[in-house]
């Protein structure tokens, strides 16, 4: 067995900015550094965007400068602030279409019934997730309500998919049958199986944001299946680009998404160092997000 590497002992903030110059990182203003790294844990901020920035002994590229890092950071934060709100449409969206959807053909009670799912063995651990998901959100007016005051104290599925993560969401349009998958997937006029794999990687983006994680320079371990214009084109499905080429065929129809692109470009503009290749950006990357009108 290899030997295993023993943890560092802490280190104050005054030692991570010495660490940081020791290691070739230009700091012309140290009382700058102290003040961000007490604001941002070193991890955080230093072990994430210091990637691609380093050679092979751990020094830093030649030139490189606290600042920079901070800039990677800052655009980050922005950009998955932006993000996250066109991540909120889709999943308020699909929440809506699946509850309507099920609710109406299968009745508000339809979702305990294995037979309307592909995966029955599948179905009966969903239904120990979701009073999983109950028993977390017992406080909540809407849920005491159908409890206390409905025969079997079941919810709805209209009011069940408003507990869902975005994951458990994801899972259960994965389990529907598959005419019903088409028949919703149909009203964003998207094939069913690359509605099933785009939610499925956006669900998985969504939570890199509501964990204030990294969407700059990271490969996405769910990556979601891309059209052949795309893959032609020699867009990646395991950076960031392919996940917004993905959202927005789902919100093409949506008349601001065009100036979520708008506020990209003002993005990349705003922060000269970062590199957009890293997020899988063509050069004409605008091209390829921008909704022509009808």
């Amino acid at each position: 067995m290899h030997n295993l590497k023993q943890h560092q002992e802490p280190m104050t903030i005054e030692e991570q900015v010495q660490n940081l110059k020791g290691i070739g990182l230009l700091i012309t203003d140290e009382e700058y550094a102290k003040k961000i790294l007490n604001d941002i844990s070193y991890f955080r901020l230093i072990k994430a965007y210091s990637l691609g920035l380093k050679v092979k002994n751990g020094s830093y590229v030649s030139g490189t400068t606290f600042e920079q890092i901070v800039e990677l950071y800052l655009f980050n934060a922005n950009f998955r602030q932006i993000t996250f709100a066109q991540i909120e449409k889709i999943e308020v969206n699909m929440r809506c279409r699946i509850a309507n959807y099920f609710a109406e053909k299968y009745g508000v009670l339809g979702y305990l019934n294995p037979n309307n799912f592909s995966d029955p063995a599948y179905h009966s651990i969903f239904l120990n997730d979701i009073e999983d998901e109950i028993r977390r959100n017992s406080k909540a007016p809407f849920v005491r309500n159908f409890k206390d005051n409905y025969e079997g104290g079941e919810l709805p599925i209209y009011a069940l998919t408003e507990i869902f993560s975005f994951g458990t969401l994801s899972k259960f349009f994965k389990n529907m049958l598959n005419p019903d998958k088409k028949a919703i997937s149909k009203t964003f006029d998207i094939g069913y199986t690359y509605l099933e794999s785009w939610i499925e990687s956006i669900a998985y983006v969504r939570n890199i944001c509501a964990h204030y994680g990294r969407l700059y320079n990271a490969k996405l371990s769910k990556t979601p299946l891309l059209y052949q214009e795309y893959t032609k084109a020699g867009i990646k499905n395991n950076r960031m680009f392919g996940i917004l080429l993905c959202m927005k065929h789902i919100l093409k129809n949506d008349s601001r998404w065009n100036l979520y692109v708008d506020e990209i470009e003002i993005l990349i503009e705003k922060y000269e160092k970062i590199n957009i290749e890293t997020m899988g950006f063509p050069e004409n990357w605008k091209d390829f997000l921008i909704v022509e009108s009808p």
